[in-house]
Formats: C-alpha cells, sequence, structure tokens
C-alpha cells in the first residue's frame, strides 16, 4: 500500500501512514489462510513506524540505512520483508538505494548505504613563526592504500565469486549491545568476519597481490604548501591523497597548521610584538642600532630620539608601521610593536662619588619633598619579593570564620 507520505512528513503525518497500513495489514482483518504472511507484514508496519516517528532512530536510518538496525538476528526479523521496500511503499520515500533528499545513495543492495567518499585523513602539523612568516614548501613520503592493480579492487580472482557473510547477512555491519554504567545501549559496529564488506573470498579464490583485502600499500612522495601569513587552525587540503577504497571516491588528507610558541615574537593576527632592551644611557642619550633580529634574518635598527629631548621610559611602545605579518594573497603586513625594557646599571657598576655628583647635576631634580611632623628612618631590604606580599595574616594560622562557628554567640572571658 503507498501513502505517498513526503519523506519530510511530520509525526502526525507518519502517524496517519502507520494507522492505515496497520489497519490494512492487521492478522484480524483478513482470512486464516493469510493471517501468517499478514503477521509478518504487520510487525514489519510496527517496526517501520517505530524507526520513523522516533527522532534519533530516523536520523539513524536517514544515515544508514537499515543495516543500522537489521543486523542484530531479533526474533521475527528473519521472515520480515525487505524494510527499506516496506518504508517505500508506506511513506513513499524509498530507502537509503533511493532516499534522495533524506541522504540516500542512488543504486540499491547492501553496500549503497556506504558514503561516497572515503574517509578524510586529519593531522596536526606544527610549524614555526619563521616558516609562517616566510612561507614554505614541504615534501613529504606517504605510505598509503590504493586500489589493487591485479584485480581492480575486486579482491578475488577474474573468475571468483564472492561469499556472502552470515554473520552479517550481507549488510557489512551489525547490531551490538554495550553497556553504559547501569544500562545496556545498542551500537552498530562493522562485521569482522568479513570486515565490514558483506562478502568475502575463500582463500583459494583470493587475489594473490592484495590477499582479498582490495588495496595495497603505495609510496608516494606528496608535497603541501604554506603560503606565507597563514594562521594557527587553518587547514592545508591535500584533495584524494587519503586511502583509496573500491566503488569509493578517495578522501582527502588534511593538515591542520598549529603554530609553535616563539622565543622573541607574540603574533596577534597579523600584528607582531616584541620587547627590545635599551640601557639607561640609552633611554637618556640616544642611541642609533640593530634591536631586533626580524623573522626573516633582517636587522631592525632605531635611531632616538626623533627630536631633540626625546627619553625613553619603561613599558613605552614603539610601533613600527608595515612590519608585522604578511597578508595573504597581498603585499599589505601588519604592524611591529616593540615594548622598551630599561635596563639599569646592575651592583658591577661602580660610580666614583665624582660621578654621581655629577649625575646629579645633570638629571632632573626630586618632586617637592614630603613634609611631616615625626620622621622615622627605617632599614630595609633592596631585593623584596611581590609574590610574599599578602602572605602574613595578623591573625595568624589561629583563624577562625566567625560563618562557620556553629552561629555561636560570642562570650566574654572571665576577668
Amino acid at each position: 500500500m503507498v501513502l505517498e507520505v513526503h519523506r519530510s512528513a511530520n509525526k502526525d503525518e507518519i502517524r496517519k501512514a502507520y494507522r492505515k497500513a496497520a489497519l490494512a495489514s492487521h492478522p484480524d482483518k483478513v482470512p486464516e489462510a493469510e493471517r501468517e504472511e499478514a503477521e509478518v507484514k504487520f510487525k514489519s508496519v510496527q517496526e517501520a513506524y517505530d524507526i520513523l516517528y522516533d527522532d534519533d532512530k530516523r536520523h539513524i536510518y536517514d544515515t544508514h540505512g537499515m543495516s543500522a538496525f537489521n543486523g542484530s538476528g531479533e526474533p521475527g526479523m528473519g521472515g520480515a520483508p525487505d524494510l527499506d521496500e516496506m518504508l517505500a511503499q508506506m511513506f513513499g520515500m524509498g530507502g537509503m538505494g533511493g532516499m534522495g533528499g533524506m541522504g540516500g545513495m542512488p543504486g540499491g543492495g547492501p553496500r549503497a548505504n556506504r558514503p561516497r567518499k572515503s574517509p578524510n585523513e586529519e593531522q596536526a602539523y606544527e610549524v614555526s613563526l619563521e616558516e609562517l612568516y616566510k612561507g614554505k614548501t614541504v615534501k613529504f613520503a606517504s605510505t598509503k592504500n590504493v586500489i589493487c592493480s591485479l584485480c581492480n579492487g575486486k579482491g578475488g580472482k577474474e573468475k571468483a565469486t564472492a561469499k556472502k557473510c552470515s554473520t552479517c547477512d550481507g549488510q557489512g555491519y551489525k547490531e551490538v549491545l554495550q553497556r553504559m554504567g547501569q544500562f545496556l545501549t545498542q551500537s552498530t559496529v562493522a562485521c569482522t568476519v568479513c570486515n565490514g564488506q558483506g562478502s568475502f573470498f575463500s582463500p583459494k579464490d583470493k587475489c594473490k597481490k592484495c590477499k582479498g583485502k582490495k588495496t595495497a600499500e603505495e609510496r608516494k612522495i606528496l608535497e603541501i604548501y604554506i603560503p606565507r601569513g597563514a594562521r594557527e587552525g587553518e587547514k592545508i587540503v591535500l584533495e584524494g591523497e587519503a586511502d583509496q577504497v573500491p566503488n569509493q571516491e578517495p578522501g582527502d588528507i588534511i593538515f591542520k597548521l598549529v603554530e609553535e610558541e616563539h622565543a622573541v615574537f607574540t603574533r596577534a593576527g597579523s600584528d607582531l610584538r616584541a620587547d627590545i632592551d635599551v640601557t639607561l644611557a640609552e633611554s637618556l642619550s640616544g642611541f642609533s642600532r640593530v634591536v631586533l633580529k626580524h623573522l626573516d634574518g633582517r636587522g631592525i635598527e632605531l635611531t632616538h630620539p626623533q627630536k631633540p629631548g626625546q627619553t625613553l621610559s619603561p613599558g613605552q611602545v614603539l610601533k613600527v608601521p608595515g612590519e608585522g605579518m604578511p597578508h595573504k594573497r597581498s603585499d599589505a603586513r601588519g604592524d611591529l610593536y616593540l615594548v622598551v625594557n630599561i635596563k639599569f646599571p646592575d651592583e658591577k657598576w661602580k660610580p666614583t662619588p665624582a660621578m654621581l655628583e655629577k649625575l646629579k647635576e645633570l638629571l632632573p631634580k626630586p618632586d617637592k619633598l614630603i613634609e611631616a611632623e615625626t620622621i622615622d628612618e627605617v632599614e630595609y631590604n633592596p631585593q623584596g619579593d611581590l609574590d610574599e606580599f599578602g602572605t602574613k595574616d595578623g591573625h595568624g594560622s589561629a583563624w577562625v570564620d566567625e560563618d562557620e562557628d556553629d552561629d555561636e554567640p560570642a562570650q566574654c572571658a572571665t576577668q
């Protein structure tokens, strides 16, 4: 009975279609001689309804067809008609052999639910910031499976015929029960007897080259190009270079770029940041020198001051336009941000009293002195550590949170 319900039918339409189909095939509505056949069909109608009415099961059917449901050998399934055909008759949508917009494949047969393209192979590829700045071409050897040239992917000799796998009934997949905590769940797995093929050749009929595997290993030199300016997370795709599978287009090899941490530069988009060391004397009196070696090996030279009298301060940022990362497919570049680190003299510097007096004359004088009625001269540690800041609690280890004291009222100590 063809109800011609559209493949996008909602649950209400599916329920109405089920009622009509169930009524037409109910065993009590047919002569006794036809009752056994009607019972089989009625069970199939019930299962078809159960699949299409449940959102999760319907998604599985749309994706994998009946191979995801009828490989478990449940009672009543052996003599049932083809449920792909039953679904087509009940709901006008067809099985995986002709589902069109519902994810099906053209053609029929037990292997029609295979994807048109073999799986892609994805892997991370670490690349340095220098390589992303300049671009890079990488050649590497790849070993992959290709269709056997002797049997053309058949797996057996020229006149040999493959035997249908009885374990999975030729489906290549079967349903198994798995324990998830206290519950048992069903999942669809590839048949281990036929390796998901649905059929196999006897040892004497297997292809001598691929031993029935249908594919053989081949070593090939591949090449990838990382364009300059590429970024973390971008993908380099080698189309059709993944393992080959019979009757499927080969998938792609996909490299996902992972940017290695750099010792000098930090990247943000197309901009770069780096710290530069400047001595105290240079920050005050000026300099003209290479302050940084860029990612392409060039020395970046700065002349300071740009105008007489300018000085550099700790943490000051110098922006160098056009010296950041290159943009892909463009001559434009980001900017370079240089953060100034003033290097003060260390204990090795031993100025004479005369030199210090001279510095006092040359350098700016202190701000107005702070006035106070009482003045204490204190001792200090010149190597204080801010990591200790806030670690000394006045209450010591005897601190008790009043909120956690069982709400008991405070009592005065006996005097």
